[in-house]
């Protein structure tokens, strides 16, 4: 019987995150996905993203990365009027600047999302593999 397990990586330093953006680049956002809950402060991003871990069958999951502790975030050249556009994730960087953190997440066509943080707690959980599947984002 073959059993799927779901996976939930956590990232607390600039390494860690490194391996997150790895298993997320060329994932599938749509612009839908994308929430700041301010009062909360925290980033949620629901993404469609292929199974790079798995050697022998790359499949689709549906994955949220949740970004903790945001004090702000800013878009450029996304347009959050338009819910059903979708958006290629190409990398998640993080820089310092001063005494915060900015990380910054790069999207195909020079489209980006910066997020400011004193500490760097960012969770990918994937959600379901079935859904995925059945999802017009996969390709």
């Amino acid at each position: 019987m073959d059993k799927k397990f779901l996976k939930k990586i956590i990232a607390q330093s600039p390494e860690d995150l490194q391996v997150i953006s790895a298993c997320c680049s060329e994932a599938k956002v749509n612009t839908s996905g994308i929430k700041y809950l301010s009062s909360n402060k925290i980033f949620l991003l629901s993404l469609f993203r292929f199974d790079k871990e798995n050697e022998v069958k790359k499949e689709s999951i549906n994955s949220i990365i949740k970004f903790e502790f945001i004090e702000s975030s800013k878009s450029k050249n996304i347009d959050q009027k338009n819910p059903n556009k979708i958006l290629e994730l190409l990398a998640i960087d993080v820089f310092k600047r001063n005494h915060n953190f900015e990380i910054t997440l790069l999207f195909s066509k020079n489209r980006f999302i910066t997020l400011t943080t004193e500490v760097i707690e960012v969770t990918l959980e994937d959600q379901n593999l079935e859904y995925a599947k059945s999802n017009k984002l996969q390709k």
